[in-house]
């Protein structure tokens, strides 16, 4: 038997599965199409504008896009936001107040946002820093939120929940949209003025609905993830209710100036196209990642999520035996880059991070998640985090790259 024999069994037993995410692809292209058409999106919208940026129609016609395709009341899609972590920050810092208090209900959120929040390490400017009280829910023994805890957990000062849609550098489950929905009662029902907000971050286009149709007040996002379908240069997304928007608007540029300013610059058409092909290029990195769940899986290693388990975004975890095949299997990824192949990956130190970070990322765009990349923290357990992919034969000649390099056919 051959590496291509075990990818082609693996894709039969997944026949269903691409199935289902085809169908899910078509939904949201559909949505994306007609989002474009409602707008009446033409050439001239691609165009770049200079200094305040007033009247931008390239810009604001982007963002009533973004506004229909996520259900939402309004949206911001800027350049100038550099990361998700940018994006979320910007929600937190632009809705809270000194007194105000942040609930984490789906655990210690990842190390980046941590740092934003002052969870563990003191940064000036960070949200405890200047008075905003912090608690977090932790996740129970099976890594799902908790609803009577979290219930118990809101009081009347509770400004905001936020929930973190994808597992980060953890081992727990994506929230899934149905539990999404469920925690947003569950606080509803307990303070209703309580703003729940969600990192959606590599969740857009998992599914045939956003947090948004499910509850949520705000949402945030990077464009170097799903939504920029590989093509967006950087960026990030907010959507959600009109107030709130507005609100976080006046902390990304100033107060009573919002959303008028801020020019678009060249790269107009790259976020247009790239939302565009977002839902092919979501249904492509699912395809990958549920590939290599599978091969994995039948080679006796643990995976998360399962191979035909329900995902709500790209992220794949792997648990490998030890530091050194952690750091084979992402060299492999790097070898099998279109950019930077040829490259020796070493554990180093990256900005927001507490570990030392292995990252395998032979992309076009520097950090891109939605293009095919490869993650892992030095810590037990020692587990790689894939994510993305633009086209399902990149991801399918990496697989079959991998069981080679890591001498799976002879176990």
């Amino acid at each position: 038997m051959t590496g291509l024999d075990v990818i082609k069994q693996a894709e039969q037993l997944l026949s269903n599965t691409f199935a289902e995410y085809e169908k899910t692809a078509y939904f949201n292209q559909v949505k994306v199409l007609q989002a474009f058409q409602k707008f009446k999106v033409r050439d001239t919208h691609f165009n770049a504008s200079s200094g305040y940026g007033y009247g931008d129609i390239s810009r604001d016609t982007l963002e009533e896009i973004y506004t229909e395709i996520f259900k939402a009341e309004d949206a911001m899609v800027r350049s100038q936001i550099v990361s998700g972590t940018h994006a979320i920050s910007a929600c937190l810092f632009g809705l809270l107040r000194p007194g105000d208090h942040l609930i984490s209900v789906t655990g210690t959120p990842y190390d980046t946002l941590g740092r934003v929040i002052g969870v563990k390490e003191s940064f000036p400017g960070t949200l405890t820093e200047r008075g905003i009280i912090y608690s977090e829910v932790p996740l129970d023994k099976q890594g799902l939120p908790q609803l009577p805890e979290i219930a118990s957990a809101i009081n009347e000062n509770t400004r905001m929940v936020l929930i973190q849609r994808s597992r980060g550098y953890s081992l727990r489950p994506a929230v899934s949209l149905d539990t999404i929905e469920k925690i947003i009662k569950t606080v509803k029902d307990k303070n209703a003025q309580t703003i729940v907000m969600v990192d959606n971050c590599y969740g857009e286009f998992t599914a045939e609905t956003e947090p948004v149709e499910h509850g949520a007040d705000i949402i945030a996002g990077s464009l170097i993830k799903n939504p920029g379908g590989g093509l967006a240069l950087s960026g990030g997304y907010i959507a959600g209710k009109h107030e709130l928007v507005k609100q976080i608007s006046y902390y990304l540029t100033a107060p009573g100036l919002g959303k008028d300013l801020g020019a678009s610059g060249g790269d107009n058409r790259r976020l247009y196209q790239g939302i565009f092909l977002a839902p092919h290029v979501v249904s492509q990195a699912l395809k990958g990642a549920a590939l290599l769940a599978t091969i994995f899986s039948q080679y006796g290693y643990k995976v998360l999520p399962g191979p035909f388990d329900q995902r709500s975004d790209i992220v794949q975890a792997i648990l490998l035996n030890n530091e050194e095949e952690v750091r084979e299997f992402c060299q492999v990824i790097q070898n099998s880059s279109p950019v930077d192949s040829d490259i020796f990956l070493e554990y180093g130190d990256m900005p927001g991070y507490s570990d030392k970070i292995i990252m395998a990322a032979g992309t076009f765009i520097q950090g891109s998640s939605i293009e095919l990349s490869c993650d892992a923290p030095l810590r037990e357990p020692y587990a790689v985090y894939i994510q993305g992919g633009l086209t399902y034969e990149h991801i399918r000649y990496a697989a079959e790259r991998l069981i080679a390099r890591l001498n799976l056919l002879g176990r």
